[in-house]
C-alpha cells in the first residue's frame, strides 16, 4: 500500500483535540487523565456533580458581569489577554445567539483562572457596586437639600452651619431667583424651574461629593435663552 500523502498527514495533525477543561486544566478525550476522571465520576454522587455544574455556571455569570466593570477596575485586574479580548468581542455582538455563545466562551476562559484572580474579580465588582450605591445616596441627598432650600426659610442657615465653606451670598441669590422662577406666570400653570434651580443642585452636589452629570434637572434646550431674555428685559 502506498504511503499517505504528507499533506494529508499534516492536516490530520492540525486537527484540534477534543476534550474539556476541569478547574483550568485541559483534558483530552481518551487520555489517561480523562479515563481516570471518568472512573472517579462513576463513584461521585449526584450532589457533587451538581456542585461542579453550579460552580461552572457561577463562573460564567461572573465572567458576564465583567462586561459591566469600569475600565479602571478592569485594567487593575490584569486579566489574561485571551479573556480580555473575549470580553471586548462580546461588547460588540448584538445578535442574541452570537452573544450567548461568546458568553459561554468567556465562561470556559473563566474556569482557567486561579482562585486569587477570581477573588480579585469579585472584589472589583463589589467595589463598583459600593461606589454606585454611595453616588446614588449622595444624589438623593443633594435633591433633598435643594427641595428644603426652596421650601423652608431656615434651610439656608442649616446648610451654612453644615457647610461653612459655601459662598453664602451666592447661595442666597440662587435661592431667591429659584423661588421667583417657580411662581407660575399665570394661575393654573405648573411652576417653572430655571437656571437658578439647576445651579443650586450643582452647588449642593459639589459640596456633597455627588457625581456630575446625573440628576441636574436640566431644562430642555432653549430654556436658558428664554430665561436670559426675561432677565435682560
Amino acid at each position: 500500500m502506498a504511503p499517505r500523502p504528507a499533506s494529508h498527514t499534516s492536516a490530520m495533525s492540525r486537527k484540534p483535540k477534543k476534550g474539556y477543561f476541569v478547574r483550568g486544566q485541559f483534558v483530552a478525550e481518551g487520555s489517561e487523565l480523562d479515563l481516570e476522571l471518568k472512573r472517579e465520576l462513576k463513584g461521585t454522587d449526584t450532589a457533587s456533580r451538581t456542585d461542579l455544574k453550579r460552580e461552572s455556571a457561577e463562573l460564567q455569570d461572573l465572567g458576564e458581569s465583567l462586561l459591566t466593570l469600569r475600565g479602571d477596575l478592569l485594567a487593575r485586574l490584569a486579566l489574561p489577554d485571551k479573556l480580555t479580548e473575549a470580553l471586548q468581542t462580546a461588547r460588540t455582538i448584538t445578535n442574541f445567539e452570537g452573544r450567548r455563545r461568546q458568553i459561554q466562551f468567556i465562561g470556559k476562559l473563566m474556569r482557567k483562572l486561579d482562585e486569587d484572580t477570581v477573588a480579585a474579580i469579585r472584589e472589583a465588582l463589589d467595589e463598583q457596586r459600593r461606589g454606585s450605591a454611595r453616588e446614588t445616596q449622595a444624589l438623593h441627598e443633594a435633591e433633598q437639600w435643594r427641595t428644603e432650600l426652596l421650601q423652608e426659610d431656615d434651610a439656608v442657615q442649616r446648610w451654612i452651619a453644615a457647610h461653612p465653606e459655601t459662598d453664602i451670598q451666592q447661595l442666597r441669590a440662587l435661592v431667591r431667583q429659584a423661588r421667583k422662577d417657580a411662581v407660575p406666570e399665570k394661575p393654573g400653570l405648573a411652576p417653572r424651574h430655571g437656571r437658578a434651580y439647576r445651579e443650586i443642585f450643582r452647588l449642593v452636589r459639589t459640596h456633597l461629593g455627588a457625581p456630575a452629570g446625573r440628576g441636574d434637572g436640566e431644562a430642555p434646550e432653549g430654556d436658558d435663552d428664554d430665561e436670559e431674555e426675561r432677565d435682560d428685559a
